[in-house]
Protein backbone atom coordinates (compact mmCIF):
# COMPACT_ATOMS: atom_id res chain seq x y z
CA UNK A 1 0.00 0.00 0.00
CA UNK A 2 0.99 3.34 -0.79
CA UNK A 3 1.83 6.08 1.96
CA UNK A 4 1.35 9.62 1.54
CA UNK A 5 2.04 12.44 3.82
CA UNK A 6 0.00 15.77 4.23
CA UNK A 7 1.66 19.24 5.00
CA UNK A 8 -1.25 22.14 5.90
CA UNK A 9 -1.01 24.98 7.47
CA UNK A 10 -4.43 26.23 7.96
CA UNK A 11 -7.66 24.80 7.88
CA UNK A 12 -7.01 21.55 5.79
CA UNK A 13 -10.10 21.24 2.99
CA UNK A 14 -7.86 19.50 0.36
CA UNK A 15 -6.85 17.18 3.13
CA UNK A 16 -10.60 16.36 4.41
CA UNK A 17 -11.17 15.68 0.43
CA UNK A 18 -8.34 13.93 0.04
CA UNK A 19 -8.92 11.85 2.88
CA UNK A 20 -12.50 10.93 1.87
CA UNK A 21 -10.97 9.67 -1.12
CA UNK A 22 -8.77 7.43 0.73
CA UNK A 23 -11.51 6.52 3.06
CA UNK A 24 -13.95 5.75 -0.22
CA UNK A 25 -10.83 3.69 -2.02
CA UNK A 26 -10.89 6.20 -4.81
CA UNK A 27 -7.04 6.79 -3.70
CA UNK A 28 -5.10 3.14 -3.50
CA UNK A 29 -3.03 4.41 -0.37
CA UNK A 30 -3.06 5.38 2.99
CA UNK A 31 -2.45 8.85 4.80
CA UNK A 32 0.92 7.99 6.65
CA UNK A 33 1.19 11.63 8.33
CA UNK A 34 -0.57 14.67 8.61
CA UNK A 35 2.54 17.59 9.26
CA UNK A 36 1.78 21.41 9.81
CA UNK A 37 3.94 24.45 10.55
CA UNK A 38 1.64 25.74 12.18
CA UNK A 39 -0.12 24.47 16.27
CA UNK A 40 -3.25 26.31 15.83
CA UNK A 41 -3.90 24.61 12.18
CA UNK A 42 -7.35 23.24 11.89
CA UNK A 43 -6.46 20.09 9.64
CA UNK A 44 -4.19 19.13 12.55
CA UNK A 45 -7.84 18.63 14.53
CA UNK A 46 -9.09 16.88 11.30
CA UNK A 47 -6.52 14.59 11.35
CA UNK A 48 -6.47 13.41 15.10
CA UNK A 49 -10.42 12.82 14.85
CA UNK A 50 -10.03 10.55 12.13
CA UNK A 51 -7.42 8.71 13.56
CA UNK A 52 -4.38 9.67 11.85
CA UNK A 53 -1.33 10.63 12.45
CA UNK A 54 -0.72 13.99 13.22
CA UNK A 55 2.30 16.29 14.15
CA UNK A 56 3.00 19.73 14.46
CA UNK A 57 6.62 20.88 13.40
CA UNK A 58 6.83 24.39 14.20
CA UNK A 59 8.54 26.96 12.08
CA UNK A 60 8.93 30.12 13.53
CA UNK A 61 12.37 31.48 14.01
CA UNK A 62 13.65 28.49 12.45
CA UNK A 63 15.92 28.74 9.03
CA UNK A 64 14.25 27.23 5.98
CA UNK A 65 16.76 24.69 5.21
CA UNK A 66 17.15 23.59 9.08
CA UNK A 67 13.07 23.25 8.92
CA UNK A 68 13.10 21.25 5.66
CA UNK A 69 15.18 18.78 6.81
CA UNK A 70 13.13 18.38 10.27
CA UNK A 71 9.77 17.82 7.89
CA UNK A 72 11.78 15.53 5.26
CA UNK A 73 13.24 12.99 8.42
CA UNK A 74 9.19 12.89 9.71
CA UNK A 75 8.55 11.89 6.27
CA UNK A 76 11.09 9.39 5.46
CA UNK A 77 10.67 8.02 9.00
CA UNK A 78 6.87 7.42 8.01
CA UNK A 79 8.39 5.88 4.67
CA UNK A 80 6.35 8.65 2.51
CA UNK A 81 6.24 7.15 -0.95
CA UNK A 82 3.98 10.90 -2.39
CA UNK A 83 4.28 14.17 -0.22
CA UNK A 84 1.05 16.59 -0.83
CA UNK A 85 0.67 19.78 -0.07
CA UNK A 86 -2.78 21.19 1.23
CA UNK A 87 -2.68 25.10 1.80
CA UNK A 88 1.13 24.43 3.47
CA UNK A 89 2.00 28.31 3.37
CA UNK A 90 6.18 27.78 2.95
CA UNK A 91 8.07 27.53 -0.35
CA UNK A 92 10.41 23.99 -0.32
CA UNK A 93 14.10 24.26 -0.41
CA UNK A 94 15.93 22.61 -3.10
CA UNK A 95 17.44 19.78 -0.37
CA UNK A 96 13.40 19.27 0.24
CA UNK A 97 12.75 18.80 -3.69
CA UNK A 98 15.86 16.43 -3.96
CA UNK A 99 14.49 14.48 -0.77
CA UNK A 100 11.78 12.94 -3.47
CA UNK A 101 12.01 13.97 -6.93
CA UNK A 102 8.78 13.97 -8.83
CA UNK A 103 7.02 13.30 -5.76
CA UNK A 104 5.81 16.22 -3.84
CA UNK A 105 2.33 17.39 -5.27
CA UNK A 106 0.55 20.76 -5.15
CA UNK A 107 -2.44 22.35 -5.74
CA UNK A 108 -3.18 26.01 -7.07
CA UNK A 109 -6.22 28.01 -6.94
CA UNK A 110 -5.20 29.31 -10.70
CA UNK A 111 -4.73 27.59 -14.26
CA UNK A 112 -0.84 27.93 -14.00
CA UNK A 113 1.24 29.60 -15.00
CA UNK A 114 -1.14 32.60 -15.04
CA UNK A 115 -0.94 34.10 -11.43
CA UNK A 116 1.46 32.24 -9.41
CA UNK A 117 1.97 32.75 -5.86
CA UNK A 118 -0.67 34.21 -3.17
CA UNK A 119 -4.23 35.68 -3.67
CA UNK A 120 -4.46 33.50 -6.92
CA UNK A 121 -8.22 34.82 -7.29
CA UNK A 122 -7.67 38.50 -6.58
CA UNK A 123 -5.16 38.55 -9.05
CA UNK A 124 -7.47 36.72 -11.83
CA UNK A 125 -10.07 39.11 -10.67
CA UNK A 126 -8.10 42.74 -10.80
CA UNK A 127 -6.80 41.32 -14.27
CA UNK A 128 -10.13 40.72 -15.49
CA UNK A 129 -9.83 37.18 -16.91
CA UNK A 130 -13.09 35.33 -18.17
CA UNK A 131 -12.06 32.23 -16.91
CA UNK A 132 -10.09 31.01 -13.93
CA UNK A 133 -9.56 27.18 -12.31
CA UNK A 134 -6.90 25.19 -10.38
CA UNK A 135 -3.78 23.20 -10.94
CA UNK A 136 -2.25 19.94 -9.35
CA UNK A 137 1.38 20.44 -10.25
CA UNK A 138 4.64 19.10 -9.58
CA UNK A 139 6.95 20.93 -6.77
CA UNK A 140 10.05 21.91 -7.83
CA UNK A 141 11.95 24.76 -6.22
CA UNK A 142 10.87 27.61 -8.13
CA UNK A 143 7.25 29.31 -6.68
CA UNK A 144 4.46 27.42 -8.57
CA UNK A 145 6.40 26.13 -11.71
CA UNK A 146 6.35 22.48 -11.64
CA UNK A 147 5.20 20.00 -14.36
CA UNK A 148 1.39 20.62 -14.90
CA UNK A 149 -0.56 17.35 -14.11
CA UNK A 150 -4.22 18.36 -14.38
CA UNK A 151 -6.24 21.42 -14.63
CA UNK A 152 -9.59 22.36 -14.12
CA UNK A 153 -11.38 25.15 -15.29
CA UNK A 154 -14.04 28.34 -14.07
CA UNK A 155 -15.77 30.91 -14.98
CA UNK A 156 -15.10 34.00 -13.61
CA UNK A 157 -18.54 35.44 -12.93
CA UNK A 158 -19.33 39.84 -13.47
CA UNK A 159 -20.15 40.29 -9.41
CA UNK A 160 -17.10 37.57 -8.57
CA UNK A 161 -15.70 38.72 -5.57
CA UNK A 162 -12.39 36.97 -4.33
CA UNK A 163 -14.18 34.97 -1.72
CA UNK A 164 -17.22 33.90 -4.24
CA UNK A 165 -14.97 32.70 -6.47
CA UNK A 166 -12.61 30.97 -4.19
CA UNK A 167 -15.33 28.84 -3.25
CA UNK A 168 -16.16 28.11 -6.64
CA UNK A 169 -12.66 27.06 -7.53
CA UNK A 170 -12.01 25.23 -4.19
CA UNK A 171 -14.94 22.65 -5.16
CA UNK A 172 -12.71 22.15 -7.88
CA UNK A 173 -9.75 21.60 -6.08
CA UNK A 174 -11.09 19.11 -3.83
CA UNK A 175 -12.07 16.65 -6.80
CA UNK A 176 -8.81 17.39 -8.99
CA UNK A 177 -6.69 16.84 -6.29
CA UNK A 178 -7.74 13.50 -6.00
CA UNK A 179 -7.77 12.05 -9.19
CA UNK A 180 -4.26 13.57 -9.90
CA UNK A 181 -3.26 11.54 -6.77
CA UNK A 182 -5.01 9.08 -7.95
CA UNK A 183 -3.17 9.02 -10.76
CA UNK A 184 0.18 9.44 -10.11
CA UNK A 185 0.09 6.80 -7.18
CA UNK A 186 -0.75 4.44 -10.07
CA UNK A 187 2.25 5.15 -12.38
CA UNK A 188 -0.16 6.01 -15.03
CA UNK A 189 2.07 9.25 -16.26
CA UNK A 190 5.01 10.15 -18.16
CA UNK A 191 7.20 13.44 -18.40
CA UNK A 192 7.84 14.72 -22.15
CA UNK A 193 9.49 17.81 -22.05
CA UNK A 194 8.18 19.52 -19.30
CA UNK A 195 4.84 18.11 -20.06
CA UNK A 196 3.31 15.56 -17.76
CA UNK A 197 1.27 13.04 -20.08
CA UNK A 198 -1.42 11.20 -18.13
CA UNK A 199 -1.24 7.27 -19.37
Amino acid sequence: MKRIGILLSGRGSNFEAIADSVAAGRIEAEIAAVISNRPTARGLEIARERGLPAVCIPSKDVPREEYDRLIVAELKSQQVDLVCLAGFMRLLSAEFCQAFPMRILNIHPSLLPAFPGLDAQKQALEHGVKISGCTVHFVDPQLDAGPIVLQAAVPVLENDTPESLSARILAEEHRIYSEAIAVVLAGRWRIEGRRVVVD
